[in-house]
């Protein structure tokens, strides 16, 4: 019998969606090596590998069968995924356009030779990971001074609202509010600065612009209610932190890995000033890889004078998710967090939720995405360590998705079953 690889959903698939991986027609106890490849928008190559057994009957099965060495090892049925390393130093793999699908290669490779690609090819297919869940409509949206993309979840009802902001890195990254108005949400991926005719460089920020983004969406008629949902990363969780305390209209805010005082740039608002938190880049790391390590250049936001960086989340109407991972080596996200409840809970107001995520790092991607541990930060245009063991990091981007969705739902569509963390 020829061997040939079997995959459900066959075809194409979401990208944060579980892909089954299985292999028949192997010789009975065979050893193979299992590859996966794909190429990028710019045509970098990433890929994985990892060495299995076929079983008693010539049946291989990723969801059963542990790999015994490479990318990975133990049961991981998403490993050939998740373990994709780039071909060029410093690499992470984004979706700019999302479009279009990654494609991705999957072979089968007799034995369990050193190299990979010293076995024999028994048997390979191609698979599509999409970004658009089918009916999702993408929508430009240049109102005004609003420069952002609008996903619309299919059908002719209204739906909850969000928001969603990345970091300093800068441009419109669509990727996770694609894949998010899948489950059900509105979602405005928000450029701020490095696209179009924004700003090429952070000098400064001013709230009217965020406030003019947070108009559109209210009175926007397939988004539902009266209120919408923020989702920020990074730098974007600082601006959501300070959208949700100043601004009307804002139910539920979740930050992943953000700081509780205002970074890198002052904010405006009005006739108001919000500083941004003082920085010693004198205290900046270099691993013994030649990596940037950021984590303690950033000044304790409770001490005088930085207190007056801090955003006063206090006067936001709505809950806080905190999404934290303890190996972020970016901000101090853990202790932002907590300083975040302190400060609530001295106001009389509820705490937040916070998950925090063991041995997770700065960038806390939707689920099966290769953990970025190490990149070329696009602003600072140097190579940055940001933390996180893969597969932890891995199983907590799967459950933070989760978890996200799970938060929205209870708070912009009233629905009352909450999924606690598994980690």
């Amino acid at each position: 019998m020829e061997a040939r690889v079997i995959l459900e959903p066959a075809g194409r698939s979401l990208c944060d969606q579980p892909l089954r991986i299985a292999v028949r027609g192997l010789a009975p106890e065979q050893p193979v090596t299992m590859r996966a490849s794909l190429r990028d928008e710019k045509g970098a190559l990433f890929r994985a590998h990892a060495r299995y057994c076929a079983d008693a009957a010539g049946q291989l099965d990723l969801e059963r069968a542990p790999a015994l060495g490479g990318s990975f090892v133990g049961l991981e049925a998403m490993g050939l995924l998740w373990a994709m390393q780039p071909d060029r130093p410093f690499g992470r793999l984004i979706k700019r356009d999302v479009q279009t699908p990654f494609v991705v290669e999957l072979e089968v490779l007799d034995g369990h030779e050193p190299e990979p690609d010293l076995g024999k090819l028994l048997a390979s297919a191609v698979h599509e990971r999409h970004f658009l869940a089918p009916g999702v409509q993408r929508v430009p949206v240049r109102e005004g001074r609003v420069r952002a993309t609008l996903f619309l979840p299919p059908g002719k009802g209204r739906f909850p609202g969000i928001i969603d902001l990345f970091g300093s890195s800068g441009g419109l990254c669509e990727y996770r509010a694609s894949l998010l108005a899948g489950h059900g949400f509105a979602v405005l991926a928000l450029a701020y600065f490095r696209f179009e005719d924004l700003p090429e460089y952070l000098s400064e920020l001013r709230l009217e612009y965020f406030e003019e983004a947070v108009g559109f969406m209210l009175q926007h008629p397939k988004v539902k209610g009266l209120t919408i949902g923020l989702l920020g990363f990074s730098k974007g969780g600082d601006l959501c932190l300070s959208m949700a305390s100043f601004l009307k209209g804002i139910t539920a805010t979740v930050l992943i890995n953000s700081c509780v005082a205002n970074t890198i740039v002052p904010l405006h608002y009005k006739d108001m000033i919000i500083p941004d938190l003082h920085n010693d880049l004198q205290k900046q790391k270099t691993t013994e890889s030649g990596l940037l390590n950021m984590v303690d250049i950033w000044s304790n936001p409770q001490e005088e004078p930085n207190c007056q960086s801090l955003i006063p989340l206090e006067k936001a109407q709505g809950p806080f998710l905190f999404i934290v991972g303890m190996d972020d080596h970016n901000w101090k996200s853990s202790f932002y967090a907590n300083i975040a409840s302190e400060q609530l809970q001295a106001c009389g107001k509820d705490k937040p939720q916070i998950i925090c995520y063991p041995k997770t790092g700065h960038c806390i991607d939707p689920p099966y995405f290769p953990p970025s541990r190490v990149s070329q930060h696009a602003l600072l245009g140097e190579a940055v360590f940001y933390g996180g063991e893969p597969k932890a990091h891995s199983r907590a981007q799967v459950d933070a998705w989760q978890q996200i969705q799970t938060f929205f739902q209870k708070h912009l569509s009233g629905k009352k079953s909450v999924k606690h963390s598994k980690i």
